[in-house]
């Protein structure tokens, strides 16, 4: 271990100085043989944070079982604790280690990098802060880097290091280094990742793990441990929305009923005014006991007492939050789901689902989609497979109190309990609180048709309803289109409006960014407009990017596939840069726009158009002309 001279130093203040550092929880997770296990060796190892007969214990066992070649320490070693790890050389189970430095103490979870054990490193990454993911510098992007990346982004882990390893194998090629990083970035700008640092190492020879390498002069980052003691993460807890799920009803005597839990987010305070959910009754905190004795507040994650002013009846799996930042209550909720079980997860089983510490009956009520962690493409799913993705909704037989898991991790997650086996089978994280609710009053409500009729609404405009979608990547040119075919069809008499994608967000859509999420829903809600307009009789032109192939047909479907025109403006990418005048290229290209189609996000051109415009060939009038003739073909125009 690491020499501290306690002779020169007062042990409880040394022992109080190092309870008061800062811990940070991360994990290392990528593709089989990457060096993950070799990583966290070398990092205890340079860090002096192993014990002598420990090291003197895995030079022998590199004798017999090591990988490292003759004469050479294996650090692997010293995480993969199984027998069966040290035999095959692979990591099965989720090791865990501590070490701490001047400035932090660490726990590390070294998960699994083989598809079987995909579930191993999902429960690894559930209370991390940071995650490692290595890459084979002679390899590459991996399948398996791909899907932890993705599994990183669903458990809402802010902090990525991709430490590019065995960098020695390549010459510490600059150029290698800069291939990687960039496929990667194309693949991860679609996740949403706040914060990623590529860190080029030799885990093996100790090339940028704890101090900075003399071979690769190129690179001017930190080295992984410089990284690891000095990212910040204290904004990372949420300290807005107060949520204390209640673990334990303590009454020891007539004169005291008190509630045990940890503050899972928030603060509380004595005097507070409290609701108790579900039941919705309201108290005030009369105080709040440790068992250092009472104190004046609590905050996130302590384990305290809370005692109120009013005999209400509080039970274990209640839920204390703030009358006025109340969580969403419901029965049914849509959830990412990791499914980690050799039986598939189907309709009409009945599990029990597990969140804070409520439990209750759950049941799939609806597959929305499954998630190839490949492309990140959406395609339809009727039930999930061992380490399969997809978005589900769950129909529960209590309410639930729950937020979205990615404003409040603690209440926004929850795990799925087989009730035969009681093994945990899968691993949730709740995207929309509430969802279910509209659809329920979607049930309850009965459309109403209009006494319009379509053959009416025809033969008032002289048109046939349809949509024109025109898609292409920014600087395209759909916009000038879509607004000039607007008034070419109106100084024609035609009924004829347009939803420009960036317009939508101004009202309908404010609340969306520019994730691949958000995109896609962008132009779902839109698509319900249009669908609204066409059923009006109107002509809508619609402008946007809209990237995706799979988001595109189910815009489609929702209007209506003989309703849409599909049009695809292109131009090269030299051309396309040159005419953007908000400087969103120029943006993306410094990073400070993550996920830019074309630049840092892929495009998915359309695969069958109905018209393709090539803008750097064709002026803005002649492009209209061309979809004037295409509507006249098609019948649309009488």
């Amino acid at each position: 271990m690491q020499a501290v001279d306690l002779s020169q130093e007062d042990i409880h203040a040394y022992l109080a100085r190092h309870q008061r550092k800062e811990l940070l929880r991360f994990l290392t997770c990528g593709s089989v043989d990457d060096g993950k296990s070799t990583l966290i060796g070398r990092l205890l190892h340079d860090t002096k944070m192993i014990y002598e007969d420990q090291l003197a214990a895995v030079k022998r066992d590199s004798e017999k079982v090591g990988t490292t070649g003759a004469g050479e320490i294996d650090l692997a070693l010293l995480t993969d604790g199984l027998k069966a790890e040290r035999e095959q050389g692979i990591t099965i189970d989720v090791a865990y280690r501590y070490f701490s430095t001047d400035r932090r103490k660490f726990i590390i979870a070294d998960t699994p990098g083989h598809e079987q054990y995909t579930r191993n490193m999902a429960t690894g990454a559930s209370t991390c802060q940071l995650a490692i993911i290595l890459i084979d510098a002679r390899h590459g992007v991996q399948t398996q880097t791909r899907r932890h990346s993705f599994i990183v982004s669903l458990l809402g882990i802010r902090h990525v290091v991709v430490a590019i390893n065995k960098m020695d194998l390549v010459g510490f090629s600059q150029e290698v280094f800069e291939r990687i990083k960039d496929d990667y970035t194309g693949f991860v700008a679609k996740l949403g990742l706040p914060d990623i640092t590529f860190i080029p190492m030799s885990a093996l020879k100790g090339d940028n793990v704890a101090s900075k390498s003399d071979a690769m002069p190129w690179y001017h980052g930190p080295a992984l441990l410089d990284h690891l003691e000095t990212v910040h993460i204290a904004s990372d807890r949420n300290l807005t929305d107060l949520r204390f799920p209640v673990q334990y009803v303590i009454r020891p005597n007539l004169d005291f009923r008190g509630f045990a839990g940890t503050v899972a987010s928030g603060i509380v305070r004595k005097g507070d005014e409290v609701m108790v959910l579900p039941s919705g009754k309201r108290s005030r905190v009369k105080s709040i006991v440790t068992y250092d004795g009472e104190q004046d507040e609590a905050f996130a994650p302590q384990a305290v007492t809370i005692t109120l002013t009013d005999e209400v009846d509080v039970s274990r799996g209640d839920v204390l939050v703030r009358p006025d930042n109340p969580p969403h209550v419901s029965r049914q909720i849509e959830a990412m789901v990791v499914w980690m079980a050799e039986q598939p997860f189907v309709p009409g089983r009945t599990y029990t689902l597990k969140q804070t510490t409520r439990q209750v009956a759950a049941e799939v009520a609806a597959f929305r989609y499954g998630v190839d962690v490949n492309t990140l493409e959406h395609r339809p799913v009727a039930r999930l497979g061992l380490n399969e993705v997809g978005h589900v909704q769950l129909s529960l037989t209590q309410p639930l109190a729950c937020d979205p898991y990615r404003t409040n991790a603690a209440t926004g997650a929850f795990i799925l309990i087989d009730r035969l086996t009681n093994n945990t089978v899968g691993a949730g994280m709740i995207l929309e609180a509430g969802g279910a609710r509209q659809a329920e009053a979607v049930v309850t409500a009965k459309a109403r048709e209009s006494l319009i009729a379509p053959a009416e609404r025809e033969r008032r405009f002289g048109q046939k309803p349809v949509t024109v979608l025109l898609v292409g990547l920014t600087g395209s040119g759909k916009s000038r289109i879509a607004y000039a075919l607007e008034r070419r069809l109106w100084d024609e008499g035609r009924a004829v409006t347009v939803l420009y994608g960036q317009n939508m967000r101004h009202g309908l859509n404010r609340d969306l960014g520019f994730t691949a999420d958000d995109r896609s829903e962008n132009l779902r809600r839109s698509a319900e407009v249009a669908k609204l307009m066409n059923d009006a009789g109107v002509i809508t032109v619609a402008a946007f990017v809209a990237p995706h192939e799979a988001v595109r047909e189910k815009a489609k479907q929702l209007i209506g596939r003989d309703r849409v025109l599909e049009v695809f403006c292109t131009a090269p990418m030299e051309v396309l840069r040159a005419r953007d005048q908000s400087g969103a290229y120029r943006l993306a290209d410094e990073g400070k726009i993550a996920q830019m189609p074309g630049v840092t996000a892929a495009f998915e051109e359309p695969q069958s158009p109905d018209l393709v415009l090539r803008t750097d060939q064709v002026g803005v009038e002649e492009c209209v002309n061309r979809v004037i003739e295409l509507m006249k073909a098609k019948g649309i125009l009488h």
